[in-house]
């Protein structure tokens, strides 16, 4: 159920059951996150441009509000973009961003789960697109191959998993002990590692995502990551996206953090506070994407 602009909510992949989540209220802080990665998209999809030639269809598989969606029917004027989520509020979200870009007329949306709602597609796909979705889904593997299989015949399948964990600030602050984004990386793995092991029907994977594309009949065609570097003195808007990565951070790791961490994070957080990522100069924002690209050859 994972989507390209929930994932730019801090990475923090969200949750496996989105049933929770008050999707509506959090659509304009999702589409705003997105909006500030659009530089490192723009990138994909310009690399995505020269591969792939008049996908006709081309489907964004954990769309969320649709930024991404969008950005594909531009890079692609001649398809038809299907946006697919878990999340109602989000698809409309999409629906109205691409009346809004005047894309609207060849753009439409699939509302359900991954990636058995990808059988109500009425085609098969040229372009499938999977931003840090596939993670989500017990069986990874299974998934790749449900995925292969809604491709038609020379369709590519494109693949955002894995890169660098993103960085927001020196490793010395000036507060606490030097190195700790470091350590948080450390805890949010031991965290994505027990939210894989939470999924239902989980299958612990070997991430090798060439291997895995061929595994699911697909040719591994490339491997490219897209870099996303917006030096300090950090827009408010990357101000944001860096106040929300940390709060979910805490949020997730808090108990697990020693007394020290913990309260420099409290510190970063603390508007009122000179020394936090909402005051301080040298915040920035450099963050890197992988994307995995295979085709149907038969």
């Amino acid at each position: 159920m994972a989507h390209d602009e929930k994932h730019e909510h801090a990475h923090h992949h969200g949750h496996p059951d989105h049933t929770d989540i008050d999707w509506a209220g959090m659509a304009p802080l999702l589409e705003s996150q997105a909006e500030l990665f659009t530089p490192l998209y723009a990138q994909a999809m310009a690399w995505l441009g020269e591969e792939v030639t008049d996908p006709g269809l081309v489907v964004d598989a954990g769309s969320g509000p649709g930024v991404v969606s969008c950005l594909l029917a531009e890079t692609f004027p001649g398809a038809w973009v299907v946006a697919v989520d878990g999340a109602a509020p989000l698809l409309e979200r999409a629906r109205a961003r691409a009346e809004r870009l005047g894309v609207a007329g060849r753009f439409d949306t699939l509302a359900g789960e991954l990636p058995g709602v990808l059988d109500d597609l009425g085609r098969p796909a040229g372009l499938l697109w999977a931003s840090r979705s596939l993670h989500h889904l017990g069986d990874q593997r299974a998934a790749l191959a449900a995925f292969a299989e809604r491709l038609a015949p020379g369709g590519t399948l494109a693949l955002l998993e894995g890169g660098l964990p993103a960085r927001f600030l020196p490793r010395d602050i000036g507060i606490g002990r030097p190195g700790l984004q470091a350590r948080l990386d450390a805890m949010e793995e031991e965290w994505f590692a027990r939210m894989r092991a939470s999924l239902p029907g989980s299958v612990a994977e070997t991430e090798d995502w060439p291997a895995l594309l061929t595994a699911a009949g697909l040719k591994h065609t490339g491997t490219r990551s897209f870099l996303l570097d917006l030096p300090a003195p950090a827009s408010e808007r990357a101000r944001a996206y860096v106040a929300v990565s940390l709060s979910r951070l805490r949020d997730a790791c808090g108990d697990d953090l020693d007394p020290t961490d913990r309260a420099t994070l409290d510190r970063l957080l603390d508007p009122d506070d000179e020394a936090s990522v909402h005051r301080r100069p040298d915040v920035f924002l450099l963050a890197a994407h992988t994307v995995h690209t295979g085709v149907r050859v038969a």
